[in-house]
């Protein structure tokens, strides 16, 4: 496991680099990932303009931003994802102003298809699920893993599928509108549960 994490490790991108890379691919028609259409593409680019929105509205709550200051062990927030990835365009953000509340934290953004062994030690029921965070301590030694999206929509996610058997395109809208209500919320509130769990 460590050696594929260290080797995945040299395929990282910041956050700002992350966002400059969709655009460029978005620019010339493509999206990131190995599978390729127009679906993609609009994914992306409706992505795109999810993330512009929340980097500049979302708020950290006062209590992920003292329990995120706590943190005194240098970690490593490793992140698979791909540009066309809905939960990822909500999370993403949540995740890069958390990390920027801490100097102990170095958010690294990584391309799912491009890191298939990396992603296959953190399935999600069986799936390739992202966006995945994946902690790291400053020997790459795996801390906790997050994702793909926040407790409570996992379970809305998990009920719908229950009822109807598949993620239909009304979900999928039903989960946006979630997610804008939410505000980063849930998010927040799971990653404060997910750094007590070990040695701040």
């Amino acid at each position: 496991m460590k050696e594929i994490i260290e080797n995945s490790l040299k395929n990282t991108l910041s956050y700002e680099g992350y966002k400059t890379l969709v655009r460029n691919l978005l620019a010339d028609g493509k999206a990131t990932g190995t599978e390729q259409s127009e679906a993609l593409t609009d994914y992306s680019l409706l992505n795109d303009r999810r993330m512009k929105r929340l980097d500049k509205t979302l708020k950290l709550s006062e209590v992920t931003l003292q329990e995120f200051k706590k943190i005194t062990i240098p970690q490593t927030w490793l992140v698979l994802t791909e540009g066309w990835c809905g939960d990822a365009a909500q999370n993403l953000p949540v995740l890069n102003k958390i990390a920027a509340t801490s100097d102990k934290i170095d958010l690294k953004i990584i391309l799912r298809d491009d890191n298939l062994p990396l992603m296959d030690l953190f399935l999600t029921n069986g799936g390739r699920s992202i966006p995945k965070l994946i902690a790291l301590d400053k020997d790459n030694n795996v801390l906790n893993s997050w994702g793909p999206r926040p407790d409570t929509a996992a379970k809305m996610v998990a009920d719908y599928k229950e009822k109807k058997g598949i993620l239909d395109s009304r979900f999928k809208e039903e989960l946006q509108v979630w997610y804008n209500k939410d505000k980063g919320q849930s998010v927040q509130e799971d990653l404060i549960r997910l750094v007590t769990k070990f040695p701040v």
